[in-house]
């Protein structure tokens, strides 16, 4: 049995103008973007559609407006509906209110306290993220292990055959990008972010996070959901919350994701939102599967 996988987009994918047609050329885009301004009290809309850049990479701000991108694209979208989603890191958001845990706003307010938690935890423990190419996760693993000595690091995304992405404190992260040199990785690369995200250091953002999603209504989602932390479908709701939860602190197991969704039946992977760093890793991952993206009014109808 083939199915249809949707897949959303994390920070990294905006773009300024993202979204701008849709809201131009279809009334329920329109009013849920107006409805998102009024949600977060800022003009979310004019950060999407005209930045300026530095802006709209303000994690408080990249955070609810991809969100609302892809959540935009996916209710207009009306095509293969998915039999399963998952969505890296913030995309959780989007798939989950996609597979009917949260609601729209629900969903919403919360994607913007996390950006909001996340950038004041990266100012007061402020730390650094890195890729690194060309290397086995279980030896990035106890390369981080080594590093650990001079510093918090640990593995933060598993993206796709041989890119790992670690994070931790600046000693910690630039100690590991040293031994991981040695250790024969092709490519060791500092990213500019800011945060250490999926690490310790955003422990203090976690707190604030669990008191919202404890108030938060989340339903059991209508299909599986492929969670960050396990790699594993979900759909209880109290699961869901759980695993929100830790997901600030622990690593992102895309590649196991889109791998078990694949021995799930997914044969089609649909990127809902903006660019196309999720179909490349997909492609990466499991060259066997089609991937395509909707990320403009005209792919909409395509």
């Amino acid at each position: 049995m083939s199915h249809t996988a949707f897949i959303f987009p994390g920070q990294g994918s905006q773009y300024v103008g993202m979204g701008k047609d849709l809201y131009e050329q279809n009334s329920e885009a329109h009013a849920l973007f107006d409805g998102a301004d009024e949600i977060v009290g800022a003009p979310l809309s004019r950060i999407c559609f005209e930045g300026p850049d530095d802006e709209l990479k303000q994690t408080k701000n990249t955070q609810p407006a991809i969100f609302l991108h892809s959540v935009v694209l996916a209710k207009l979208y009306k095509g293969a509906q998915a039999a399963m989603a998952a969505g890296h890191s913030l995309g959780e958001y989007s798939a989950l209110v996609y597979a009917g845990a949260l609601t729209f706003e629900d969903g919403l307010r919360l994607v913007r306290l996390r950006g909001e938690l996340m950038q004041k935890a990266g100012v007061e423990q402020p730390g650094t993220m890195a890729a690194v190419i060309g290397l086995e996760p279980d030896v990035v693993n106890s390369v981080c292990g080594e590093a650990s000595a001079d510093g918090i690091v640990q593995a933060a995304n598993f993206n796709s055959p041989g890119q790992i992405v670690i994070s931790g404190s600046v000693t910690g992260v630039r100690k590991a990008m040293e031994i991981a040199k040695t250790s024969g990785a092709k490519m060791v690369k500092e990213l500019q972010v800011s945060g250490a995200f999926h690490s310790p250091l955003m422990e203090s953002a976690g707190e604030g996070l669990k008191a919202a999603l404890d108030k938060t209504e989340i339903r059991d989602a209508a299909i599986p959901v492929y969670a960050n932390v396990t790699a594993k479908p979900v759909q209880k709701s109290n699961e869901i919350r759980n695993l929100l939860y830790q997901q600030l602190t622990s690593a992102v197991r895309w590649q196991e994701s889109v791998a078990n969704m694949a021995a799930a039946g997914a044969t089609m992977f649909v990127e809902v939102g903006p660019g196309k760093v999720l179909q490349g890793l997909v492609k990466r991952i499991n060259g066997g599967v089609a991937t395509k993206g909707i990320d403009k009014f005209a792919d909409l109808n395509n």
